[in-house]
This record gives C-alpha cells, sequence and structure tokens, in this order.
C-alpha cells in the first residue's frame, strides 16, 4: 500500500501530524493506498517555503518563466497516460475521459506559455506636459489553491500555471480523496525546473484547508468545490485579507426548443448528463423540454441511456464508471426513490445495478427522471451524479422563467434552430457560460471560467484574462522629466495641460 505525501520544498516530505486519509479504487472497494493530511505546522512549512522563493521567482525573466512552462507542457503531454492511469485508478472516470481531462488542463498550461504577450502592459505619452503614464501589473506573493476530487489534473492545472506564470508561488491542496494524479503534476514540474518552493504541496482536510485561508502570508486563494464550501472559503479568507476566487456548484438547465433536432438533443443530454458518472460541475442535470416535444425527447433520452455500458474505467469499453466513494454512491441513488414518492415519473431506474466481477465497486445506473417540479429534492439540490430530471414548459418565456428562478449559474445550453431564440437566450438568461446547441460549454483557455450566483463567490471567474487579473495587482506609475527652467512651489491641485 502506498502512501502519498506532501510535496515542498521541491521533494517529498513525510506527514508529521500522524493523520492519513483512505485512498481507495472505486471500482473495487479497495484500499489502494494512504494519503498523510497535513496539520497547521505542515502547511506553515510550505507556506514559509514559498514565502522564500518568491523573494527569487518574482524577479525571474518572463522569457525564463515561459521557457521552464514549456518545458513542463512537453513532460506532462508526454506523461498523459499515466497522469490519466492515476485518475481512473483513484477517481474512477474511464480512461478516455480521464485523457480528456489531461489535454483540457494542458490548454492553461499553453495559456500560460503565452505570458510575456498577457503581461504586456499599458503606455500613454505626454498625457501633460513632459509627463507619462504606465500600467503594470505585478504578482501577488504566495497563493494558495485548493482542489475539487472531480477533476484532479484539469483543475490544478486551472490554477497553478498562470499563478507561477505570473511570478506568484503557491501551495496546492487537492482532494485527499484522489492526490495522486496532482502529485504527479508536481512532481513533474520540479523536473521541467519549476525552482524548489515556487510549487508545493499539502495533502489534508478541513485543518489544512483553514491554515491557507488565516495564513498571513498568503495573499490570495483560489477554490473549486461545493457552495457551502465555496461560500465559507470566500468569506473565512476575505475576512483575513485575502483575494478570493471561490467556484461553487451548479444545477445546469438544457433547453430544449420545439424546433430542435431532437435526435441531437437527445444526443447531447445524454453524454453531459452522464458522463463522468454526472460527477462534473458542469453536467447537464436537469432539460426543460418545451412542449409538444416532452413525450418524444423523454423517449429518445430513455433509449439512449438504457444502452449505455457501465464498468471499471480501465476497461475500454466501459463509458461511465463508478462513482468516487460508497457513501457518495449510496447519496446519489436515495434521490431516485425520493423523486418516486414526490410524484416525479421514474423512465429508467438505476439504482440496483450490479456490475459482474466488480460487486463491491462503487457503481450505480443512470437514473432518468420525468414531469419533475421545483419544489421536488431532485431538483432543489445538488446531486452530482448520473441522475437526469426532465422539467416540461409550455413556452420559452416560461423556461426560461424557471432557469433564472434558480440560486445557480454556473453553466446552461440552448438547443434550437432559431437564431433570434438563441441571440435571447445568451443575453437573457443568468448564468455564466451558455451554450447554443453545445451541452457542456466550458470555455477554451483564453477564456475564463466561472458562474453567476451562487456558483462563485469573488469578482474573478477562473484562468484567461481574468486569471491573469486575479493572480497580479495592478500598478499605475506617472513620470516626469523636468525641464532645467521648471521650479517654484505650486499649493494647487495638479491639473493636466
Amino acid at each position: 500500500m502506498k502512501t502519498i505525501q506532501h510535496w515542498i520544498d521541491g521533494a517529498a516530505v513525510e506527514g508529521t501530524s500522524g493523520r492519513f486519509g483512505v485512498v481507495t479504487n472505486p471500482a473495487t472497494g479497495e484500499q489502494t493506498g494512504q494519503v498523510a493530511l497535513a496539520g497547521t505546522a505542515e502547511v506553515d512549512n510550505a507556506v514559509a517555503a514559498a514565502a522564500k522563493a518568491f523573494t527569487d521567482w518574482g524577479q525571474v525573466s518572463l522569457s525564463k518563466r515561459t521557457q521552464i512552462l514549456f518545458d513542463y507542457r512537453e513532460l506532462v503531454h508526454q506523461h498523459r497516460d499515466e497522469i490519466a492511469s492515476l485518475i481512473t485508478a483513484e477517481h474512477g472516470k474511464v480512461h478516455s475521459d480521464a485523457l480528456g481531462e489531461v489535454a483540457r488542463g494542458l490548454e492553461i498550461v499553453e495559456l500560460a506559455c503565452s505570458i510575456p504577450q498577457l503581461l504586456k502592459g499599458e503606455l500613454s505619452t505626454q498625457v501633460s506636459s513632459r509627463v507619462d503614464v504606465e500600467s503594470i501589473r505585478q504578482p501577488l506573493g504566495v497563493v494558495a489553491g485548493i482542489t475539487p476530487f472531480n477533476f484532479p489534473a484539469m483543475v490544478p492545472m486551472w490554477m497553478f500555471p498562470v499563478a507561477i506564470a505570473c511570478g506568484n508561488t503557491m501551495v496546492l491542496k487537492p482532494s485527499e480523496k484522489d492526490p495522486s494524479a496532482t502529485a504527479r503534476l508536481v512532481e513533474l514540474a520540479t523536473q521541467a525546473g519549476v525552482p524548489d518552493g515556487v510549487l508545493n504541496l499539502v495533502n489534508g482536510d478541513k485543518e489544512a484547508v483553514d491554515r491557507l485561508l488565516t495564513h498571513p502570508e498568503v495573499k490570495a486563494v483560489s477554490f473549486v468545490g461545493s457552495t457551502p464550501i465555496a461560500r465559507y472559503v470566500h468569506d473565512t479568507a476575505g475576512a483575513h485579507g485575502k483575494r478570493v476566487q471561490a467556484l461553487g456548484g451548479a444545477k445546469n438547465h438544457m433547453l430544449v426548443l420545439p424546433d430542435a433536432d431532437l435526435d441531437h438533443a437527445a444526443d447531447a443530454a445524454v453524454s453531459a448528463a452522464y458522463g463522468s458518472a454526472g460527477e462534473r460541475c458542469m453536467a447537464i442535470s436537469v432539460v426543460v423540454a418545451v412542449d409538444p416535444i416532452g413525450d418524444e425527447l423523454v423517449d429518445k433520452i430513455a433509449a439512449r441511456a438504457r444502452t449505455l455500458r457501465i464498468g471499471p474505467g480501465t476497461d475500454p469499453t466501459s463509458e461511465m464508471g463508478p462513482l468516487v466513494t460508497a457513501a457518495h454512491r449510496d447519496k446519489v441513488a436515495s434521490y431516485v426513490p425520493q423523486a418516486r414518492e414526490q410524484g416525479a415519473e421514474v423512465v429508467v431506474d438505476g439504482t440496483d445495478l450490479k456490475v459482474e466481477g466488480h460487486e463491491n465497486g462503487f457503481f450505480v445506473g443512470v437514473s432518468l427522471l420525468d414531469k419533475v417540479t421545483p419544489e421536488m429534492t431532485a431538483y432543489t439540490d445538488e446531486i452530482f451524479g448520473p441522475v437526469l430530471a426532465v422539467m416540461r414548459a409550455e413556452s420559452y418565456e416560461q423556461a426560461l422563467e424557471l432557469i433564472n428562478s434558480s440560486k445557480w449559474g454556473n453553466g446552461t445550453a440552448l438547443f434550437t434552430r432559431d437564431g433570434g431564440a438563441a441571440r435571447r437566450f445568451k443575453l437573457e438568461v443568468e448564468a455564466g457560460m451558455v451554450g447554443i446547441n453545445v451541452p457542456i460549454p466550458v470555455p477554451v483557455g483564453y477564456h475564463s471560467f466561472g458562474g453567476w450566483k451562487d456558483s462563485l463567490f469573488g469578482d474573478h471567474h477562473i484562468y484567461g484574462n481574468d486569471g491573469i487579473h486575479f493572480y497580479t495587482r495592478g500598478k499605475v506609475v506617472t513620470t516626469r522629466w523636468p525641464d532645467p527652467s521648471d521650479g517654484g512651489i505650486d499649493l494647487g491641485f495638479p491639473a493636466n495641460s
């Protein structure tokens, strides 16, 4: 059984707290390792290493930082299959999905490689007589990243490449449920030439998180996770004077208008709802069908859902793997009988699924609920599993009101052939990311990712231009080179002339 340790100041560091978390293979239910859980002292050591490294790293040239990031990009690309295998072993998602996660993370590394362009300042000459003004952006110092279990490679790569490219140093706290992929990414960063102390990793639980949120040397905190924890991170870190971007939960709606290609919409709904076993913050969890196409659309979704092959992520024929833990599997499954009791129609019930040869794995089948209403728990809660709810609306306006009344506003999608309706929707819907005939509108790396309402706490989205601005602070410099004839005292407020 392996032990996953911390990575501080360029080397693996054994835990000293005496506490360990259990790491399991979700496909078998077997414990495959343990992860050292950091206490306050270990977090302090990591922050101290980062603070010491910042003295030099913040002054390293952009060309040198870029070269290191280019080398890192190549190393991750070379090891992508290994990293994907670690994700599958501890998270459970199928290998092809894990490879896709690594590929999307690499997009942000590639974005960070363009840091000389992204950090260019602005200059205005002769704003007044012999006066020039320039705006520049400078790194913050030590920053922290706290990442979730569902994307143990991609979400860390949303954070640390941009943070260190901007000249900061970072302490990363990944999920203790599946820490090996994140640990491998950090090891590869050292191999690529990232100096000791610039990128550190501490494994842990609430004790480690709380110390990062309150440590006086930590200047900013990036977080991705559930809404209650995102709110806690935002409020706690903000109360201690830190800049915060905390991305929370979601209930992503997919609106299907009567003119839509229903086969295309059904394919998209199944892919977006059940991919990665629904453990995605951008998963479609609600389809809003504008009648009269509701019955036909439900039939098409159900037919596709019943054919999905569910099994271990290491099996190339598996389309969906297990959930991350037994407790999460049981919680997700509980929503299906609750929905039936509350009046929903259970069209597909996957709660009794058993995978032959993997009876102890954390598997649950896909479920499809129809005629769900807003007061049902299957709608009010973020299930974060392979349960898709279908709701009915009589018009576009009624469907839009339903979507906009949700407390979440992460992502949403519209399926239609009507360009006018699409234009209305993208302007009227209250969500941070919108897809038009695209079910999972995760932005490319040079745009920013983030939601509205209870899906985001803080002013900045993640990566893209927002990421650059989050990890830097602006400074404006006004310069005047006096003429020899200048002189004299003037107590009046300076006016440009």
